[in-house]
């Protein structure tokens, strides 16, 4: 039996310091060579500070800033937890389900309550979540469409946070991959800074 066991232990061993840790460590060095920021989490400084990833969406509710997509992410307990990494998920929830149509219409309602009098029609992607529930992007429209609260809030003028969201908005990834878009986080980043 000791003669079966011990290659069964050495190969454990050997498989266990190869893919364990020379594998892992050779793929971080090459990513953090390659790819610095990302390989790093893709970490936003906002004022001087680490604000957060541009890949995880965060949540933003007050009037002053944009306000991102839907997060249908869960905390450990099943309770729902805006943008828990540690629980990418989409909702699920089918266009014939209630709970969808709810959340579609609190969300149309706070957008209202934040900029009454606007009588738009909403982006779609500001009132459902995406497919990972950590989305940290909306559409040039979704952006668009909050400009002219954001600068009543805050007392600037339009074209000024209508250029910042020009600034911040991303092309097809290629040029033929996705659609534009932009980084709510980046884009509440630099109007903090302006």
């Amino acid at each position: 039996m000791l003669n079966e066991l011990r290659p069964a232990l050495v190969i454990l061993g050997l498989s266990t310091i190869l893919l364990g840790g020379i594998y892992p460590l050779a793929v971080t060095g090459v990513a953090r060579a390659a790819m610095p920021s990302q390989a790093s989490g893709s970490v936003v400084q906002v004022a001087g500070h680490e604000g957060g990833s541009a890949l995880i969406g965060q949540p933003f509710s007050d009037p002053k800033y944009f306000w991102g997509r839907l997060s249908a992410t869960l905390d450990a307990s099943g309770k729902p937890l805006p943008y828990n990494a540690g629980s990418s998920l989409g909702s699920n929830l089918g266009p014939t389900n209630p709970a969808l149509t709810d959340a579609a219409r609190a969300r149309i309602d706070a957008l209202r309550a934040a900029d009454p009098g606007d009588a738009r029609l909403v982006p779609v992607d500001l009132v459902t979540a995406s497919g990972s529930g950590l989305d940290p992007h909306i559409s040039p429209a979704a952006a668009e469409f909050q400009v002219r609260r954001v600068a009543r809030v805050r007392g600037i003028p339009e074209a000024r946070v209508r250029a910042l969201v020009t600034a911040n908005t991303e092309a097809r990834t290629l040029g033929i991959l996705g659609e534009p878009r932009v980084n709510v986080l980046s884009l509440n980043s630099a109007l903090d800074v302006r």
